[in-house]
């Protein structure tokens, strides 16, 4: 059975995961784009959204390798609202989700499954984070399960002690406000260590498994 990790999620250097007064205008909060920027002309990321060209980087190559399911937190996949931004809503991303294996979504309101474009299914899962990672892992196989985000959903598994590796991209910008990612964990208590930092033009890679 594969590892649960999650890689390349995004935080400012005052640990802020997503910007305030997210909305449809603005779903990673006000700057939270800004947290991307390191990922966006990277090869990996045009690749996913169905473009030509861009740079290699290996970290981004990582947050896309090896996996066989995702897991999203509800604002991830759209609009915080009972009827899941209208019955047309396939995601923010379209027809062609950029994950193109079975995702789940965790969510209080039901919904039935999406097939998409390129291979992803979208399953929405009530039951909580537990099951919602128990479903993954079955459909993942000997593949490993990605947490994809958002702070929300990352802090939930962080504090239950279900993800064996994080890898954070530190952009070099301070959001002030916003969804910070760590506060009230303990990480080194939970078994967390840095193994590796390096630091790149457009953000600073820290890996720490426990």
């Amino acid at each position: 059975m594969g590892r649960v990790r999650a890689r390349g999620f995004a935080v400012s250097i005052d640990g802020f995961g997503a910007g305030p007064d997210r909305s449809l205008e603005h779903p990673l909060g006000k700057g939270g784009r800004e947290l991307h920027k390191w990922f966006l002309p990277i090869r990996t990321f045009r690749s996913m959204i169905g473009q030509d060209g861009g740079t290699d980087d290996r970290f981004a190559r990582a947050t896309a390798e090896g996996f066989g399911t995702f897991i999203l937190g509800r604002n991830m996949f759209g609009p915080a609202c009972d009827d899941w931004g209208g019955p047309d809503w396939k995601g923010w991303w379209g027809d062609n989700s950029p994950y193109h294996a079975p995702t789940f979504i965790l969510t209080h309101h039901p919904r039935a499954a999406i097939v998409m474009e390129g291979g992803t299914t979208f399953h929405f899962v009530t039951g909580g984070i537990e099951a919602a990672l128990a479903q993954a892992k079955a459909a993942a196989g000997d593949l490993d399960v990605k947490i994809g985000g958002g702070v929300s959903t990352v802090r939930q598994y962080l504090l239950a002690g279900a993800i064996d590796e994080l890898h954070l991209a530190v952009s070099p910008i301070v959001l002030g406000r916003g969804e910070h990612l760590f506060a009230g964990i303990d990480l080194p208590g939970l078994g967390y260590r840095v193994t590796e930092t390096v630091l790149t033009e457009l953000a600073t890679h820290i890996v720490l498994p426990r």
